[in-house]
């Protein structure tokens, strides 16, 4: 697919999730050849009850580790509505889904894009699990289901010009 047809969404990556250094600077290096959005998780009980229902209460104020041409922010597993807004505003049509909780944030994110007609696409990769499944290997199996697909590689991107870092 053409460049200007697919877009990077990069899931959470920020501060407060453990992301491994080799990860960020993938998604950096990358974010550099694609349009990039971001989300970032923030804080706000009365938007979504994370402390009150998990005991848990992410950042109030998160931005993300790379670089990113617009970023979201959600307090909850979905990003806004308005994420959808902007692809098709730009007329995206394939996303390349990457950043943390492979199996709970980015498969919600997948949901969304899959549901509005998107074809999300998971960057194996550069993407992490939650404290559940640190491989993510259970996301990735549950995005193969649902979505059908998931890139293992960078060379699978399909992108002609400098190779791209993959963690090792």
């Amino acid at each position: 697919m053409a460049p200007d047809r697919q877009a990077l969404l990069v899931v959470d990556v920020q501060a407060s999730f453990p992301v491994p250094e080799a990860i960020v600077a993938g998604i950096a290096a990358l974010s550099r050849r694609l349009h990039t959005v971001a989300t970032v998780e923030r804080h706000d009980e009365a938007v979504t009850p994370f402390a009150r229902q998990l005991g848990w209460r992410p950042p109030v104020d998160a931005n993300p580790l790379v670089p990113a041409d617009r970023v979201f922010v959600k307090h909850g597993y979905l990003p806004p509505p308005a994420l959808i807004d902007h692809f098709r505003a730009r007329g995206i049509e394939r996303v390349l889904v990457c950043g943390v909780q492979a199996e709970t944030c980015c498969l919600a994110a997948g949901f969304l894009l899959f549901d509005a007609g998107l074809h999300p696409t998971l960057l194996r990769w550069l993407s992490v699990g939650s404290s559940l499944d640190r491989s993510g290997d259970l996301g990735a199996a549950l995005w193969r289901h649902h979505f059908g697909s998931v890139l293992e590689e960078p060379d699978a991107l399909g992108l002609t010009s400098e190779p791209l870092p993959y963690p090792s």
